[in-house]
């Protein structure tokens, strides 16, 4: 007997496409993968960002973010650790919501432009998190 889903056949045979998970996962990671591109090409610009967020000593926080966005973005992308690659891309995601997006510190505009910022990269950590999900899966099968 086949199993009951309320998720019509073209849908399945889409979500079961092999080549539609590793195009999620850069697609996931590209935010990352091209802001660490743009910080490794101009590392003063990438210093004075971290610096005008206060984060001192500014040119050790532009290493660790260009590190943790490649290199994170590199280990999801292969599937390779990828708990360590999400897990390293979501903290760097949780300092910059809480850096640079405050909301909770602004007013007017600014304040609705941050909470829409905050509560994007808040469901970016969330397809971390799955993403890691289907990885353990998949290493569990075999």
């Amino acid at each position: 007997m086949a199993a009951m889903t309320d998720t019509p056949r073209w849908i399945s045979v889409t979500l079961s496409w092999s080549r539609l998970l590793p195009i999620a996962r850069v697609a996931l990671v590209s935010a990352f993968l091209i802001g660490g591109i743009q910080k490794l090409a101009d590392f003063p610009a990438a210093v004075a960002e971290q610096a005008d967020f206060g984060l001192e000593p500014a040119w050790l926080w532009a290493a660790a973010a260009i590190i943790g966005e490649l290199g994170g973005s590199a280990l999801v992308i292969i599937g390779r650790w990828a708990w360590l690659g999400a897990g390293g891309l979501g903290v760097l995601t949780v300092v910059s919501m809480l850096v640079a997006n405050n909301f909770w510190a602004q007013r007017g505009h600014d304040r609705f432009t941050a909470t829409n910022a905050f509560f994007e990269q808040l469901g970016v950590i969330a397809g971390l998190v799955l993403i890691t999900v289907l990885s353990l899966r998949d290493q569990q099968r075999g």
